[in-house]
């Protein structure tokens, strides 16, 4: 009696560390906000799938210090259950990596292995326990559930990388550590194993829960990102088309058919540009050429040009050969025209581009009519677009922006790019 009290003191102080390691994950999973509720329920699933392994587990080698031939049956439901969870684990992975129909698939082989660890109940192909001692016993078929875990393993190394095949470096290294750690787990459990301890197969579960969820947690994050970054453009696009400037620009056509009918002619040529840049530009995920956004707000400020003949657009190119994200510096001269100089006698914006020694700089200069560096904090208002575009400008390229603007006499815009961006 007192063995058994000294064999559980200890199962209990082995047991700790990894319940409290999945009682973390379950509930980092059950607060991530990122995380979509289908896959929080999948990752849920997985952490009580492993926490019953290592119960069980207990229960067995408990069972085994204190054995008794009446055992013999419970003991042997135990390890058919270690054997049949298992690869369904894995399989959970695999639906928490890949959201296809033809995941389903995978339970193939998860029945198959069912159906042979099952006939442990009428022969003993897979495994037996001694009935004289409770030793485990491995029968010919006694490793059907390692190569299925294996040949499982790998299909989810491969389907991770390839539906995160855009992670670069150390980020690429933790599916393939997942798999090389799940893999050592049973081979130590074959070389070393002593009863009365938690196995290196559910050790090594554990820190997979762990590494694969921090790993998921990474992309879902990003993929947060990337839609709050698709919505920006698709705010910034839609403040610059606001219905006024549609309507001004036609009524100026239409202005210019009857005065000017080859000027009404280029006007509507570059606001039908203007208008097929902006659409592209909601599609445009990746970097682009400075030029490219350069001849976009060159389109724009020709149209604004052509309405107010009080307004002059200058720009001195010394370096365009960087990237930068798409609506960036338009907005910018859109946000100087709107606000700042139209109202001007002359109202004169300068561009200006200049490679420095570590970055690529640009630089937007108006003499409009200013405003407090306050405002430009605000959420809402017509300097939500700044805030816009240097939010973009940090999260895609590591960009910074800085304004300087005195109230009746201007404002400057200033771009930082890192070098290594073009």
């Amino acid at each position: 009696m007192g063995y058994f009290s000294i064999a559980l003191q200890e199962q209990v102080n082995t047991l700790m560390l990894p319940i409290l390691a999945l009682i973390g994950v379950a509930f980092a999973v059950g607060i991530d906000p990122y995380v979509k509720k289908p896959t929080k329920q999948v990752m849920l699933a997985i952490d009580g799938l492993v926490l019953t392994l290592i119960l069980a587990n207990c229960v067995s080698n408990t069972l085994q210090a204190a054995w008794s031939p009446a055992y013999r049956m419970l003991t042997t439901g135990l390890g058919v259950y270690a054997y049949l969870v298992r690869p369904v684990v894995i399989v959970l992975f695999i639906y928490v990596v890949w959201d296809s129909p033809k995941r389903r698939l995978f339970w193939l082989p998860i029945i198959l292995n069912t159906g042979i660890y099952l006939t442990v109940f009428f022969k003993p192909w897979t495994f037996f326990i001694s009935e004289n001692d409770g030793r485990f016993i491995r029968g010919p078929m006694g490793y059907t559930a390692h190569f299925v875990s294996f040949g499982l393993l790998f299909a989810l190394l491969v389907i991770a990388l390839i539906q995160f095949k855009r992670l670069q470096g150390f980020e690429r290294m933790i599916p393939l550590a997942n798999v090389v750690i799940a893999a050592l787990g049973p081979v130590l459990d074959s070389r070393c194993h002593a009863a009365g301890t938690i196995t290196f197969t559910e050790i090594a579960t554990v820190f997979c829960c762990m590494f694969f969820y921090t790993w998921l947690h990474l992309q879902f994050v990003r993929e947060h990102e990337r839609a709050l970054v698709a919505e920006q453009r698709i705010q910034i696009m839609i403040s610059q088309i606001q219905p006024h400037f549609l309507y001004n620009t036609l009524t100026t056509i239409q202005s210019l058919c009857l005065e000017n009918p080859r000027k009404a002619a280029n006007v509507t040529e570059r606001f039908a540009t203007y208008l097929r840049q902006n659409i592209d530009s909601l599609h445009e995920a990746n970097l682009i050429p400075f030029r490219k956004e350069l001849d976009h707000t060159l389109v724009y400020a020709q149209i604004e040009m052509a309405r107010f003949p009080n307004i002059h657009l200058d720009y001195e190119i010394e370096d365009e050969h960087f990237v930068l994200p798409a609506l960036t510096v338009q907005p910018l001269v859109e946000n100087a025209i709107r606000h700042g100089i139209r109202g001007r006698e002359k109202g004169q914006i300068d561009i200006i581009t200049n490679l420095l020694p570590d970055c690529h700089e640009i630089i937007i200069r108006d003499n409009g009519q200013g405003f407090s560096a306050k405002d430009v904090q605000k959420k809402e208002g017509p300097h939500i677009g700044l805030q816009n575009v240097k939010e973009r400008l940090q999260k895609l390229c590591g960009g910074t922006m800085s304004i300087e603007s005195e109230i009746g006499k201007g404002t400057c815009v200033t771009i930082r790019i890192p070098l290594g961006k073009e």
